[in-house]
């Protein structure tokens, strides 16, 4: 018989956390977490004005929020763009990264777009989805993971690359078999009775694919055969041992992102991420002004004075509260009388590099190779090549050929210049795809350390005690923006930032 505790390490191996999640829910060993608290922001209480610095999805939501409640606002967009971080690259785009500027040449084409920031929306993030609905933006299907696409590392297989499919199939086997050879003789802590243990080991053969003799022998099913066997059988592939798939750091990772928050299958607006902002900014018409830089930033018990550079001068801004969006990065350079407190944690922020590549193929390649959507996987810089989920059997197509989010190759990224990023993205991604460099027209990269107006992105490694002082007001000033979220880079983040905000600002009105 077995524990509940052999239960979740069993789930551990075999599923990975997602696993372990529903299993622990289910047997109610979990906390369960309140929501976020929903959006009360009351109706403007005479003229009130609100500055809000940043024209992201905080500083945008916000806007249309308070316009929405009556307050007036004015928001201040340091770049000459929209979005922060949520940036979509076409035809003659310019990337505005420092010593690196590029003009992105893809083709101009609906279809053929770069989501350099913000890619993809979970569907549990269901407050920027309102939004969704709400402007009427269309949405479309994102695949986040497909087990035909590939994974290579260079320690695995003498580097060979395999499909998903076959690690996972072999893994999950493998895994499999340990369980019901470890069944009859687990230690009893809470006992399961003969008939949870008769299903427990028709469960795990299911699930790996065991033969009669409980021992895992290869499965056609899931891993596929040799060649095409639905029309005349083909022999079994030789499954990898265990020893083997350990080699690959695939499964510490990898092998679970379409179980994580990211899902397999995720949304994403119809052409370009940057519809979501472009349809908040339609609701802010005459509201935004944009290449404004703020170089100070004053608050007082009754209003908030920001100082900006615009055109060949400076202007000056009042209003009865703040909402910023500065990355902490910038606004630590900025002028201001906030607490020593304040600033103290606002410089504790670590700063993030996450990075990434595009190119243009001449022709979809991977469709050919039974792929459509969805990311393969390899130990190299690049980290991944994702292909698109829009304009399938269409002739070109726009790949993400690298998304730096390790430090190391993070690091090297960022001191490339743009050609050298392109021929070591090339020179990696043969690995996957062996003819990979001849479909290449073109490509572009961002490196967010190096992006102007923001160097650098949010870091998940913000401990709690600085956020909840970022949170705090600073008299009628209020950071907003994933960069004070627990769990920042995404646009959900970025929204619950903006209703917390204004939520505190609501009940100090209500106060008053």
């Amino acid at each position: 018989m077995t524990t509940r505790r052999q239960l979740l390490e069993f789930a551990a191996l075999a599923g990975g956390t997602a696993a372990v999640w529903r299993i622990a829910g289910a047997l109610e060993l979990l906390p369960r977490f309140d929501e976020a608290t929903p959006l009360q922001l009351a109706p403007a209480r005479g003229r009130r004005r609100v500055l809000i610095l940043g024209a992201g999805i905080a500083g945008l939501v916000a806007g249309l929020e308070l316009q929405r409640a009556g307050y007036e606002i004015e928001l201040l967009e340091s770049a000459p763009r929209l979005g922060g971080r949520v940036l979509t690259l076409r035809h003659g785009d310019v990337v505005d990264e420092i010593g690196n500027r590029q003009v992105c040449q893809f083709d101009e084409a609906p279809h053929l777009y770069f989501n350099a920031g913000a890619s993809r929306i979970p569907a549990t993030h269901r407050r920027i989805l309102d939004y969704c609905r709400q402007l009427g933006v269309p949405l479309e299907t994102h695949v986040n993971a497909s087990h035909a696409a590939w994974m290579q590392y260079d320690d695995f297989l003498e580097g060979r690359r395999i499909r998903q499919r076959e690690y996972h199939a072999d893994a999950r086997g493998f895994l499999a078999e340990l369980v019901a050879k470890s069944l009859p003789e687990a230690s009893i802590e809470q006992p399961l009775d003969a008939k949870d243990v008769e299903r427990l080991l028709q469960f795990v053969t299911q699930f790996g694919d065991l033969g009669a003799d409980r021992r895992y022998h290869g499965s056609p099913g899931r891993a596929g055969p040799v060649r095409d066997g639905l029309y005349i059988a083909g022999p079994t592939r030789e499954p990898v041992s265990m020893q083997e798939l350990l080699k690959a750091d695939f499964w510490q990772s990898a092998m679970h992102f379409g179980e994580s928050e990211a899902q397999s299958s995720v949304l994403q607006p119809v052409g370009g991420m940057d519809m979501i902002v472009r349809a908040l900014a339609a609701q802010l018409s005459g509201r935004i002004t944009t290449n404004a830089q703020v170089i100070d930033i004053r608050t007082s018990p009754d209003q908030v004075t920001v100082t900006c550079r615009h055109g060949d001068g400076t202007r000056t801004f009042t209003g009865d509260y703040c909402l910023d969006s500065i990355p902490g990065q910038l606004l630590t350079g900025v002028g201001n009388n906030f607490s020593q407190g304040f600033r103290a944690q606002l410089a504790r922020r670590p700063r993030g590099k996450l990075a990434k590549i595009a190119f243009q193929m001449r022709e979809r390649f991977w469709e050919a190779e039974g792929i459509y959507g969805g990311i393969s996987w390899t130990g190299k810089d690049i980290g991944q090549i994702q292909y698109p989920s829009h304009g399938f059997h269409g002739r070109k197509g726009i790949v993400v050929g690298g998304y730096y989010l390790q430090p190391g190759p993070a690091d090297r990224f960022h001191v490339m210049s743009a050609q050298q990023r392109i021929d070591a993205a090339i020179q990696q991604g043969t690995a996957l795809h062996p003819d990979y460099a001849r479909h290449v027209e073109n490509g572009v990269s961002v490196a967010w350390y190096r992006m102007n107006h923001m160097l650098g992105c949010t870091a998940r490694e913000t401990d709690a005690e600085t956020l909840g002082v970022l949170r705090q007001a600073e008299g009628r000033h209020l950071l907003i923006g994933d960069q004070v979220a627990a769990h920042p880079g995404w646009q959900e983040a970025a929204v619950l930032s903006a209703h917390d905000a204004l939520n505190r600002l609501s009940a100090r009105e209500q106060q008053a």
